[in-house]
């Protein structure tokens, strides 16, 4: 039961006269299932007192009235807030639902809360298809029963819908899928089981994942993703034996990363979320299928385990910003599918491993006509299959988010089979970068920036002949920027070589000093030791006055440019259970 608070309407003057006696027929309905003794002893007695013939319905008790937009009506009825009418009636009279019928002619009405108040019956769909304009309903706490009708998903303002606790029946419409504003809903009721697919993304869904999707027992796609779901991962989500895509992102989960996957999924998010401390022990072996994992902005601890390694046909591997630390397990690299691994944004330690170099997946470009694996047709496979269902509840695998030319962009699912991504930036890497690097030529993306690194940059990196982004900047490089093949390309960008201090090249301004073009100086002239002194002192203020004009001139042609400043970011020390982002 919820507790309202309201200003007295003073905007109110006049409200149409059909509103006031479609209230005034409701007071005489619930008149006539209560005696006069005791509603004249009752709640309800002093709550409809106000409501009267002699009065206008602008000050009438929990009715709420506004401005109208209709210029031939200065004010109509927006809110009423009926809830818990006779809470203290005992026995409670039975109040059917056809007795909210002239309600329904109060088409303005934008909240209406009714909860608490033993209604019984269907609720009345006909009649709530002439509330176009209801934002808010409340009718928890009733005895209602029967199914959802599907007038209520057809309102096309209804943001915030409250039903749990009463008896209704049947399966969730598929009508639900045209609530677009929909934020918020309470139901107890499940979809028809046989649904092979459902999605309820930004659908206001809150506390713990509802109970009644585990009876969806022919379920393969799942998104409850940009909800406020809570608490743990259910356990009985690995009775869903058929289930294949699993989206959890973007809700309020804790506790460590779940262990009870279904052993069919393919596609499994869990980004965005409060999920603590490391890895529980678990036996990856059994996720077979698994090709896409996503764990990035959450609060992991520990170091990457390397049972990660087991999952075999894993190729989308991203678990940027956390707070991962020590060394990255050599055995990552035998994940020969692997093809976007991105672990940015974390405290890893040490240096890159040599074995990068038996990343398969990121050596060997797919041909551009081959098959995309089930992962990326499975958004497609999915539309077809839920195409010739009457629920089908919009299925669509979210993008994955990379960091693609300095700045955070979307790549759709069903393209990433063209995409190949090695991010290491934003950790504590250092050591010179290892030769293997060189080999991954189907890259398309190389970020290795804000580290500690040292050394040459690799003259291999010119026969990634894919590459289209790579961002060594934030470092301690040195030497000269290699310029030939794809490094040819990269060097028009300065950004990507930034704050290394000893990197030189002139396409970034800093020339080498062996290629700097410039003659040596002539040596100094003999002197004769009886030079005056007025001489020497003409020498120097010229001297002094030619090297500032120098320099200015070299300025101002953009000979010398400033290092950019370091935009190197850390994820936040957030508390444990702190949310990582909205």
């Amino acid at each position: 039961m919820r507790s309202f608070f309201f200003l007295s309407p003073t905007a109110c003057q006049s409200c149409p006269e059909y509103q006031k006696q479609a209230l005034l027929q409701f007071k005489s309905s619930i008149l006539a299932i209560t005696t006069p003794s005791i509603f004249n002893s009752s709640d309800v007695s002093q709550l409809l007192q106000s409501w009267n013939s002699s009065s206008d319905c602008y000050g009438w008790v929990e009715v709420e009235c506004n401005d109208s937009p209709n210029s031939t009506l200065r004010v109509v009825i927006t809110g009423l807030y009926l809830d818990a009418l006779f809470t203290h009636l005992s026995p409670q009279p039975r109040v059917e639902s056809s007795m909210l019928a002239p309600i329904f002619h109060i088409r303005s009405l934008e909240e209406l809360s009714i909860s608490d108040n033993n209604i019984q019956g269907e609720i009345p769909g006909v009649g709530f298809a002439n509330l176009s304009n209801l934002v808010l309903l409340y009718m928890e706490g009733n005895n209602l029963s029967g199914p959802i009708p599907p007038h209520l998903f057809h309102l096309p303002l209804l943001r915030d819908i409250y039903l749990r606790d009463n008896s209704l029946t049947g399966q969730l419409p598929a009508d639900i899928g045209n609530l677009t504003s929909l934020q918020r809903l309470s139901s107890q009721i499940a979809p028809n089981p046989s649904l092979f697919g459902l999605s309820l993304k930004s659908y206001g869904l809150v506390a713990e994942v509802p109970k009644w999707i585990s009876t969806l027992t022919s379920l393969y796609f799942l998104d409850l993703n940009k909800n406020k779901l809570q608490g743990a991962f259910p356990q009985w989500f690995l009775e869903m034996r058929l289930l294949q895509v699993l989206i959890l992102s973007d809700n309020e989960l804790t506790g460590q990363v779940p262990t009870t996957i279904p052993i069919e999924t393919i596609f499994l998010g869990f980004a965005g979320n409060k999920l603590s401390r490391g890895f529980p022990p678990f036996n990856f072996t059994n996720l077979s299928k698994l090709q896409h994992f996503e764990l990035q902005d959450n609060n992991l601890t520990s170091e990457l385990p390397n049972f990660l390694s087991q999952i075999s046909t894993l190729q989308v591997l991203n678990l940027w910003n956390n707070h991962f630390q020590g060394l990255i397990p050599k055995s990552i690299c035998n994940l020969s599918n692997l093809r976007i691994l991105d672990v940015s944004n974390n405290y890893l330690t040490r240096e890159i491993p040599k074995e990068f170099g038996n990343l398969v997946g990121m050596i060997n470009e797919r041909p551009p006509n081959s098959p995309s694996p089930n992962l990326y047709t499975i958004g497609i496979y999915f539309s077809s299959i839920l195409a010739s269902q009457e629920n089908q509840l919009s299925p669509k695998l979210r993008d994955l988010i990379v960091n693609w030319k300095k700045s955070k962009q979307g790549i759709s699912t069903d393209k990433l089979n063209m995409y190949t991504f090695l991010d290491l930036s934003n950790n504590q890497l250092f050591g010179q970068i290892p030769a293997s690097l060189g080999a991954l030529k189907a890259l398309k993306l190389l970020n290795i920036s804000c580290n500690k690194l040292s050394g040459k940059i690799l003259v291999s990196f010119g026969d990634l002949e894919n590459i289209e982004t790579i961002d060594l900047s934030h470092n301690n490089l040195s030497g000269q920027i290699p310029d030939g093949g794809q490094m040819g390309t990269m060097i028009l960008y300065p950004n990507y070589f930034a704050n290394n201090s000893g990197l030189c090249c002139i396409e970034i301004h800093l020339p080498c000093p062996k290629d700097d073009g410039l003659p040596l100086p002539p040596p100094p002239p003999q002197i004769k030791k009886k030079k005056s002194w007025f001489l020497w002192e003409g020498v120097w203020i010229g001297y002094r006055v030619g090297l500032l004009l120098a320099t200015g001139f070299m300025v101002l042609i953009g000979y010398f440019t400033l290092p950019p400043p370091s935009n190197c970011r850390h994820p936040p020390h957030r508390p444990i259970g702190g949310r990582g982002r909205n």
